[in-house]
């Protein structure tokens, strides 16, 4: 029991005081701010309390009190003088329990205590002391009813209780309804969908058997090219290599002479065959890495004897004064690679650089990133559109409008350096803007 001051008391003698205490709890509710359907429970629990003790004889003082403090809450203490009836009033009182929030009851110490508290709703009046003291005024002018009276009262109660039981009765056989037609419309779409599933799945196995299927013929497919491209390009290296001999031979000063038009056209033929040996020759190395036959030879690279060789043998192709061919020292000593296929790509890559660059520089670097050696070689040529950038990497390929300054580019040394690239466990990648150059990357790891 809270310690707040009391509200009112009353006491219980006689079966006619169970009314007025029902009454007067039911004022009290009202007064502190109660719900009606509150102010009922709080009133019948009351008249169950009042019943019993009445009947078990001796008085019982009633005190009502609100405490406004912490959780606000309207509290009935009931004390009746007798001892020992705590734990038979408690199992009578097991059910009326439920009508209040809390319910104790307890040995006092002039007899047996019932302690009930009932919450104040949210929207109720804040109980400030001055309106603590406006509803004892109130309730010491509250004059009970008769028997009768509060009898109608709890007909009236009990008629629009009933008619709210009615009304949530129907309330819920009208949800139930529409809760079993949106069950049945639920099962009926968990049917539509999971025949919709099992026809997607029956497609989508379809479908993978399919792609299998289709792997397995570009599989077969890409082999049959490989050893097509291996088998001409074989077969043609022979007559190629034949005609530039021949060419060789007719433009010997040993050989008869021969007239300005036949050395022109004996050095076309000558030309044409250089061309297309160098297409055979990178038709089948090309053949070679989609074929897998390339096993790199892993040793410790020179990276200053591949500059080197690189700078010899590439700077007489720079022909162009208006071009600086710079290859720097690289800033990282030696690397674990295979020598050969390293340099076969730095080789494309220079030499890509200087068949489109007119005007500015080339240049070729090396430095170590984190765990990886990058190669760079930038040049200051035509550039490449962004949406072109991955496609000059396809074989063949050539971007629209280029023209090589020298030599004719045959759309293979990219993708072959990229494919180089990948069997050394490295990437190449590609940064250009047109009209201002492009930087290839090679990026290796420097122990693969």
């Amino acid at each position: 029991m809270t310690g707040a001051d009391p509200l009112v008391r009353t006491r219980l003698r006689v079966e006619q005081d169970v009314f007025a205490v029902r009454q007067l709890g039911r004022e009290v509710g009202r007064l502190v701010g109660l719900e009606a359907q509150d102010q009922i429970r709080l009133a019948t629990a009351l008249s169950e309390v009042g019943r019993l003790l009445v009947a078990a004889g001796r008085d019982t003082e009633v005190v009502f009190a609100a405490a406004p403090d912490g959780v606000p809450a309207l509290t009935v203490r009931l004390e009746h003088a007798a001892h020992g009836d705590a734990d038979r009033l408690a199992a009578q009182l097991a059910q009326v329990g439920r009508l209040v929030d809390s319910m104790e009851v307890r040995d006092g110490e002039i007899g047996t205590v019932v302690w009930m508290s009932r919450r104040l709703p949210p929207n109720a009046p804040v109980l400030s002391p001055d309106r603590m003291d406006d509803i004892r005024t109130e309730l010491a002018g509250h004059v009970p009813g008769t028997p009768f009276d509060e009898l109608a009262v709890q007909n009236q109660q009990l008629i629009a209780t009933l008619d709210e039981v009615r009304a949530q009765r129907d309330d819920l056989a009208r949800l139930n309804a529409e809760l079993e037609e949106t069950n049945r419309g639920v099962m009926a779409l968990y049917h539509q969908l999971s025949d919709e599933l099992e026809e997607t799945n029956r497609g989508v196995v379809a479908l993978y058997n399919e792609l299998d299927e289709k792997s397995v013929q570009l599989r077969a497919a890409s082999e049959a090219k490989s050893r097509f491209l291996a088998n001409v390009s074989h077969e043609l290296r022979a007559p190629v290599t034949a005609i530039i001999g021949l060419g060789r031979l007719l433009s010997d000063d040993a050989s008869d002479p021969l007239t300005t038009e036949q050395a022109r056209q004996v050095e076309l033929i000558r030309g044409s065959a250089a061309d297309l040996l160098s297409l055979v020759n990178d038709l089948l190395d090309l053949a070679k890495a989609e074929a897998g036959r390339l096993e790199p030879s892993w040793s410790d690279v020179d990276l200053k004897a591949v500059f080197g060789q690189l700078r010899g043998t590439l700077r007489p192709l720079a022909i162009r004064p208006e071009v600086d061919f710079v290859v720097e020292e690289p800033a990282v000593a030696r690397l674990r690679s295979d020598e050969v296929l390293l340099a076969q790509v730095l080789r494309n890559l220079l030499t890509n650089a200087i068949k489109f660059t007119a005007v500015g520089s080339i240049r070729l670097a090396a430095a170590q990133v984190g765990d990886a050696v990058e190669f760079t070689v930038a040049d200051t040529g035509t550039g490449i559109p962004p949406e072109l950038q991955e496609r000059i990497f396809e074989e063949f390929y050539q971007v629209p409008g280029s023209q090589a300054l020298s030599g004719k580019g045959t759309g293979l040394g990219l993708p072959y350096a990229r494919r180089l690239v990948g069997i050394l466990g490295g990437a190449l990648r590609v940064t250009s803007e047109p009209g201002q150059g492009s930087t290839f990357t090679v990026s290796l790891p420097v122990s693969p």
